[in-house]
């Protein structure tokens, strides 16, 4: 049955869809893109404010806090946005201003920019990087002596029975067995690395892989402390290597890149006075430092991030 107003309801469903269809192209033009479905930068910072943002980890949060509050003592406006996740999401939050200052690893942000990266010190990574990251209109300032890494652990008592110092003396030890996370016998700094670089294993049965997927974790630290694995991959910053007495063995021929703490900052924030605020902090910042500021936040104390920056930032005479 025909509905009795239906051409009058037709006429102002088009009229109703036109006036959308006109207020949408006008939206898009505003966003000036010449891209229909591009979208506008999310909620990026207001002028003058720089939003420090942080990876979905503990220390990450807790440099994030220390630059926050170095900025904010010398007056400059901060706010903060912790915990956004990894490289994929923090690096397109700097692109488009919702975060325009993040504590950075220069080794691992090498590998997003280049995967083939072939740098390995400190020196030649940062280098690199000063190159990388200026297609997305970002910079990275100085790097600090801190590290947060991968490490060839073992035993005080081991060490010190076999006169361990470097990873190439794990040839003294051979047959050992190693533990580290599933992907650590295929990374170049893994199981190949230890047999190409250092020589060690590469004979039958010398090394035996122990997969554990905790990264360096409580069921890592435990595998090495029982002598259930002889040599363990590690974290450099792990509050586990104080607490255990473990030791971290070198790494004289680089086969670990680097991974200095290093602030990321975008263009549209940078001043000299920024730099100079963070380059303070780098001057200050070690690896003994990040292994006591975690544990402090991740210990038995569990203190915040916050009050453990603050307290680091007045020790140093950074506050």
């Amino acid at each position: 049955m025909p509905t009795p107003n239906r051409g009058r309801v037709l006429r102002s469903v088009r009229v109703a869809a036109a006036a959308a269809a006109i207020a949408l192209l006008t939206t898009v033009s505003a966003c000036g893109s010449s891209d229909p479905t591009a979208t506008a930068p999310a909620s990026s910072a207001p002028a003058g404010k720089v939003v420090v943002g942080s990876f979905a980890f503990p220390e990450s949060e807790i440099l994030g806090e220390i630059y926050a509050q170095a900025l904010t003592a010398k007056g400059i406006q901060v706010e903060t946005k912790f915990n956004i996740g990894p490289r994929q999401q923090t690096i397109p939050a700097l692109r488009d201003g919702s975060i325009n200052l993040i504590p950075e690893y220069n080794g691992n942000l090498l590998a997003f920019y280049n995967p083939k990266y072939t740098e390995r010190t400190t020196a030649d990574v940062d280098k690199a990087l000063d190159t990388a990251v200026t297609a997305d209109k970002l910079r990275v300032l100085d790097s600090a002596k801190a590290e947060d890494k991968d490490a060839y652990v073992v035993t005080k008592k081991t060490a010190d029975d076999n006169q361990l110092s470097t990873i190439g003396d794990l040839s003294k030890i051979v047959p050992f067995k190693l533990g580290s996370n599933p992907q650590f016998g295929e990374l170049g700094y893994g199981i190949p690395g230890l047999k190409g670089v250092y020589g060690v294993g590469t004979k039958a049965k010398e090394v035996t892989f122990v997969p554990i997927e905790d990264f360096g974790g409580p069921d890592t630290v435990k595998a090495l402390v029982d002598n259930s694995v002889q040599v363990a991959d590690i974290y450099t910053t792990s509050p586990a290597l104080v607490a255990n007495n473990l030791v971290v063995l070198g790494d004289p021929e680089n086969m670990i890149s680097s991974q200095n703490v290093i602030p990321l900052v975008a263009d549209s924030v940078y001043t000299d006075q920024l730099g100079e605020i963070l380059n303070k902090v780098s001057a200050a910042l070690t690896t003994e430092d990040l292994i006591a500021l975690r544990d402090r936040v991740e210990g038995k104390e569990k203190a915040s991030a916050n009050a453990a920056a603050k307290e680091w930032l007045t020790q140093k005479g950074l506050l």
